[in-house]
């Protein structure tokens, strides 16, 4: 929906943006973040054209900016900043409908539409709408702020760090809200920030910025796993992806190709296979792979098997854990059916890898090991 196109920004012999390229989909919240004066607010402004780019082409739905008129392209972008920007002389009613009466929209739907942003934000209007912003607290004021930017309807909301200053308690409360806000409104939120955690918490995508460029553009859950280079990684903090494990995937950290035996393999076979490969268990898979149950070496400590097959013997009733769960819900099946191995499936059932109870105690401590290792 928006892109940037090889984006520049000179003041004088000063580079504030170098050839900065990416684009920003329909209905995602996209965080720009990066250290003081690395260029992302200075990014954020191109897009409502406060700052026009020295070189390049800022586009929206592929229409080029430049050819739009300015005032009309911000009276069609909500825009929310770290000091609210509410005007102090102006009651919360006349902040949150100036825009529409100065685009002349019908003054029934004006109250309407005001009404439904106050209950949107969870402000009572009888309380707050003749208030002034001085009367209101932090919190408060960025709830009205968010009122005014979405009262509109607009396609598009910059929040250039909205909510820095204020206090951890009430910065969670309101990342949430807006969380809250875009899972029923699905707007196309550009939000700067500088801190990492708040950009993992809301973001679909993330842009990192160092000295003007783009460094990496990516989802959360690829640069925890996948940082760019040094300064990715150290900005990002080389033990943050444990404190987001709904990101650590089972995948990551399973065991790919086990060890698997057929049906029709002979007992004999399966614990001479199991003893050579030194695993207590065969992963019992058919010609596509898909698994049809688990042999496990315990079950075959007595008897005489000389003449039976492995179909015999699986247990078929196994738990097991899907390619796209985290380690959270792995946690969860480990902890609820007390199991040593797990296989991992994708939808078809077939059999991708395995976790066992020795590879998750390793992953989970290797946050400990990479803390040693500082």
């Amino acid at each position: 929906m928006i892109k940037f196109d090889k984006v520049s920004k000179f003041y004088k012999d000063k580079k504030v943006l170098q050839n900065v390229s990416f684009e920003i989909q329909e209905g995602t919240i996209t965080s720009i973040i990066g250290e003081s004066g690395c260029g992302k607010t200075t990014t954020l402004k191109m897009i409502n054209r406060l700052i026009e780019p020295t070189q390049g082409v800022i586009t929206i739905k592929d229409q080029d900016i430049r050819k739009t008129n300015q005032i009309k392209l911000r009276r069609k972008i909500g825009y929310v900043i770290q000091q609210t920007g509410l005007f102090p002389h102006m009651t919360v009613r006349e902040n949150i409908e100036l825009i529409s009466k100065l685009e002349r929209k019908n003054p029934k739907k004006i109250k309407e539409r005001t009404l439904e942003m106050m209950e949107m934000v969870a402000l009572d209007p009888d309380e707050f709408l003749d208030r002034y912003p001085s009367e209101l607290s932090g919190g408060q004021q960025q709830r009205i702020g968010i009122a005014r930017a979405f009262a509109t309807d607009p396609e598009i909301i910059l929040m250039d760090e909205p909510f820095s200053a204020l206090d951890p308690m009430t910065r969670i409360s309101l990342q949430d809200e807006l969380i809250r806000l875009q899972e029923k409104f699905h707007k196309t939120i550009v939000f700067v920030t500088h801190d990492m955690d708040e950009a993992i918490k809301i973001s679909d995508k993330i842009a990192i910025m160092e000295q003007g460029n783009l460094i990496q553009y990516d989802t959360p859950e690829m640069i925890l796993k996948h940082p760019a280079n040094e300064f990715v990684k150290n900005f990002v903090g080389k033990k943050r992806i444990w404190t987001s494990p709904s990101l650590i995937k089972v995948e990551d950290i399973m065991i790919e190709n086990p060890i698997t035996g057929r049906e029709y393999f002979s007992i004999f076979y399966c614990l001479n296979k199991m003893k050579m490969t030194r695993v207590d268990s065969l992963m019992i898979v058919d010609d596509d792979k898909r698994l049809k149950g688990i042999l496990y070496a315990s079950s075959l400590s007595n008897g005489d098997f000389s003449d039976k097959k492995a179909k015999e013997f699986i247990e078929n009733d196994f738990v097991s854990a899907k390619i796209g769960d985290s380690i959270v819900d792995l946690l969860k099946i480990v902890d609820s059916n007390k199991v040593s191995t797990i296989p991992v499936i994708d939808e078809n059932g077939v059999l991708k890898g395995i976790i066992t109870r020795s590879s998750l105690i390793t992953s989970l401590s290797q946050q400990f090991l990479e803390e040693e290792g500082k």
